[in-house]
């Protein structure tokens, strides 16, 4: 099954003319308008006529069909996404966020610890979501540290357990 991947995501209106400015999920600003119109999350397109890149992880968008500030304004808070299947095929130890996504998550004994929800980035870093059996998640730093092994093939992760050091004796 094809999975959307998010590229970016509109911040607010830039001028008067219609442009937005958009927090970037890729490299370059450019790489935006390399996979063909960009969707939101209800399936609308929008294809890009012009883009520019701002202050570093920004870019500035026009859109075929918004013409002025309001149009633009509307448009804030939504994500823009592509097909998976529109980007280029990974490399050896590379995937998109997006392949790991319901992935079984395992500690290093087999044991299922629950399923991949999300990979989020707050600004210090990605944080990996997992969600447990019981409903609950689970947020870890998404480091190699943590996440030792990632099997798109195989379904799953290997997740390293962090341990509490302080149970091993009392003070």
């Amino acid at each position: 099954m094809a999975r959307d991947v998010l590229l970016a995501a509109v911040i607010g209106a830039q001028g008067l003319k219609g442009a937005v400015k958009v927090k970037l999920f890729t490299e370059t600003p450019e790489a935006l308008a390399k996979y063909g119109p960009l969707r939101d999350a209800r399936g609308k397109s929008y294809e890009i006529i012009a883009c520019r890149a701002a202050k570093p992880g920004e870019a500035v968008i026009s859109f075929a069909g918004i013409a002025d500030r309001s149009a633009a304004e509307a448009l804030k808070g939504a994500e823009l996404f592509v097909s998976r299947a529109a980007l280029p095929e990974t490399a050896e130890e590379e995937f998109y966020h997006a392949d790991l996504i319901g992935l079984e998550a395992q500690d290093s004994e087999g044991r299922v610890l629950g399923r991949v929800a999300a990979i989020h980035n707050y600004g210090a870093g990605d944080v990996i979501e997992i969600t447990c059996p019981d409903g609950d998640s689970v947020l870890l730093a998404f480091t190699r540290e943590t996440v030792p092994t990632i099997d798109i093939p195989g379904g799953r992760i290997v997740v390293a357990v962090p341990e509490d050091e302080d149970t091993d004796h009392v003070e």
